[in-house]
């Protein structure tokens, strides 16, 4: 008995490991949107003031690159009020409850050290591969583990990157390395736009977005596309379970 444990212990050993790379695998094409992203921020947060490790600390402790970009723009203006920054920060990740909601049911199940460093590593990057992974598979803490890790470490390591290219490129935004995370978005979505409700969906949290950006101010646009991809998704998936 104990030798069939042992090796099917070994086995879940083998599966969990080939997870990881399998996760490390798919965040490479990601990683290319990334780098550049990761770049313009350590070379913006010279250009706010802050040296190059209070720059790559800020990647590290905080992780979060909507929120680091916002937080160095206003260091930058010379706001330096913390809970302004916090809570304006907070706004602009609001989107993130949204996504720690739908991947609770699969999270709950852990322990709870390994749910606050998922927790922690949430981008939208990886929950989007995560997404992507539980569609196929179903849901694999190994995987998103790997995600996550992979990413945090490109994005700390891309940071510093910036802070030493940041002598020598002043405005990061002139070659247009800003657009590199929306191209990876895009590259991430497109996948997943394979019913009729997914692309209804889509089109409707354009159109809010769009809209949103338009005639609201800071960055609400976000979570106005957000909230309604959310209710027009709820009310398209119960729509179809009602004719079925």
């Amino acid at each position: 008995m104990d030798a069939v444990k042992s090796l099917s212990s070994m086995e879940d050993g083998r599966n969990n490991t080939a997870m990881l790379w399998r996760a490390v695998r798919d965040t490479i094409p990601i990683m290319f949107g990334v780098v550049p992203f990761g770049i313009t921020c350590g070379i913006m947060g010279l250009t706010a003031g802050l040296s190059s490790l209070e720059t790559v600390f800020m990647s590290v402790l905080v992780f979060a690159g909507a929120s680091q970009f916002i937080a160095i723009d206003m260091l930058g203006a010379g706001i330096m009020g913390w809970w302004v920054i916090v809570l304006t920060t907070l706004l602009v990740n609001l989107r993130h409850l949204l996504m720690g909601a739908s991947l609770a049911p699969h999270v709950n199940k852990l322990p709870l050290p390994m749910q606050g460093a998922l927790a922690f590593g949430l981008v939208d990057e990886s929950y989007a591969l995560t997404a992507n992974q539980i569609h196929r598979e179903g849901y694999n803490a190994y995987y998103q583990t790997g995600v996550q890790i992979s990413l945090y470490i490109i994005w700390a390591f891309s940071t510093l990157a910036g802070t030493v290219l940041g002598e020598k490129i002043s405005n990061p935004l002139e070659w247009g390395l800003d657009f590199a995370m929306p191209a990876t978005f895009l590259v991430l979505l497109m996948p997943r736009l394979t019913d009729r409700i997914s692309l209804y969906v889509c089109i409707i949290s354009a159109v809010f977005a769009v809209l949103g950006a338009l005639y609201l101010p800071g960055k609400w646009y976000i979570i106005i596309a957000c909230i309604a991809a959310t209710i027009a998704g709820g009310f398209w998936e119960r729509g179809d379970q009602g004719e079925e």
